[in-house]
């Protein structure tokens, strides 16, 4: 049984973009796919345990909820109009699905659909996670610190203007691309994060299904526009970030700090393939094109990795991208990151004060009070320290974080 359990768990990961987005191709309506694919998966939670795993979990699931889309539209009493409708708006031949020929693929198209800009961009991206990486309402909600009736009502009404607005299911014509792409790679990197440190009680530290699919899909749009800046940049980030992964948890499911980690655990080659990004991107910073957010960050990232020991690190360099990245993207957690950096270079007691001026932007977001706890650990007040411990254990929503900050705190005494 738990076996069947983790195979409906694993097809659930690698599974649900790929069924959504075949479906939506077919429909033409997201409802229909998301309510049918949660159907079909379901109905595999009733009928695996006792009829057995599938040979393909991903074709059981995609032509079971073919089966229960067509059943809902039959009981809707207008498969007619629907299909109509769906063929007029998705399958018009005067409308190319894929207008530049570069790159067919059913998840990207559904990515460009659900990060249009004529949505906000908090609704993007919380469409884009329950489309695409298939978290549920509480998760999301949970990610970005939002009500779940609210991040309901924006994945709702999301849906709800696209249908209306008959938003095309494809990937932009030319013209359209770069205007459209950054948007894109905003959802993307939320995305990855959400997979990197994933949230909610009982979820794996990492979901890599998450991160695998925000890389994926960021290397599809590269093939797409190969010398834009950003997306190269976004793609280093990833790589520079997932090659961590393995080294990140510990076997006890404790988060592992950049500075303890096992640094030859790392994955070589996407360290060196995101270094190797890095490099072309500077080079073309050389010639007057200014980096972007995403190189800026990749470029932080090329830094760590490059030390041996966290004992090589150029902090003085961190610190500098940081004023760069600062100039760019005026943020308290960028802010926050940034005192990181000054603690190395000047002190606790100087990034502490920095901190501390971040309190009304940043009270309910648990990196603030670890970081918080941790200055205030290395100054030596130790009931200060544990209190802003207990701050960050109550708002922190992943296993190994929680644990990791447990043990801190505990070792004060």
């Amino acid at each position: 049984m738990t076996g069947v359990r983790e195979a409906i768990t694993r097809a659930h990961h690698e599974e649900w973009a790929r069924v959504v987005a075949a479906l939506t191709r077919r429909f033409g309506d997201l409802d229909i796919a998301e309510e049918a694919a949660a159907e079909a998966f379901a109905t595999a939670v009733e009928r695996w345990p006792a009829d057995g795993v599938p040979p393909n979990p991903g074709a059981w699931l995609t032509t079971t909820a073919n089966r229960k889309a067509i059943d809902r539209i039959r009981r809707e009493n207008k498969r007619d109009d629907k299909q109509k409708e769906a063929r007029m708006v998705w399958d018009d031949p005067a409308v190319p699905s894929e207008p530049l020929g570069a790159v067919d693929d059913e998840r990207l198209r559904l990515i460009f659909t659900c990060c249009h800009p004529a949505l906000a961009m908090q609704t993007r991206v919380a469409l884009t996670l329950r489309m695409v990486g298939g978290l549920t309402v509480p998760e999301i909600a949970r990610a970005f610190l939002v009500h779940e009736s609210t991040t309901g009502q924006r994945i709702t009404r999301a849906k709800a203007k696209i249908k209306a607005a008959r938003i095309p299911y494809r990937v932009p014509s030319a013209e359209d691309l770069p205007a459209r792409v950054s948007g894109v790679l905003a959802v993307l990197f939320l995305v990855f994060n959400e997979g990197y440190l994933a949230t909610g009680p009982g979820t794996d530290p990492v979901r890599h299904d998450l991160t695998a699919e925000a890389i994926r899909l960021t290397r599809l749009i590269r093939a797409l526009l190969p010398e834009d800046g950003e997306v190269a940049g976004l793609l280093a980030l990833m790589l520079l970030t997932e090659a961590r992964r393995t080294a990140r948890v510990s076997a006890s499911g404790e988060l592992v700090p950049l500075g303890e980690q096992d640094r030859g655990a790392w994955d070589a080659a996407l360290v060196a393939e995101g270094h190797r990004l890095v490099r072309e991107r500077l080079a073309a910073a050389a010639t007057g094109v200014a980096p972007g957010r995403y190189q800026i960050l990749a470029a932080i990232n090329a830094v760590h990795t490059s030390a041996r020991d966290v004992r090589d690190t150029d902090w003085s360099q961190v610190l500098a991208l940081y004023d760069q990245l600062v100039r760019l993207d005026p943020s308290p957690i960028v802010a926050l990151n940034r005192a990181i950096a000054v603690a190395e270079l000047d002190g606790p007691e100087v990034a502490l004060a920095a901190v501390d001026r971040l309190d009304d932007k940043l009270a309910g977001y648990h990196a603030y009070h670890a970081t918080r706890a941790d200055l205030l650990r290395r100054l030596g007040y130790g009931q200060k320290s544990r209190a802003a411990y207990d701050k960050a254990i109550e708002l922190a929503g992943n296993t190994a974080e929680i644990a990791y900050l447990t043990r801190r705190r505990d070792q004060l005494g």
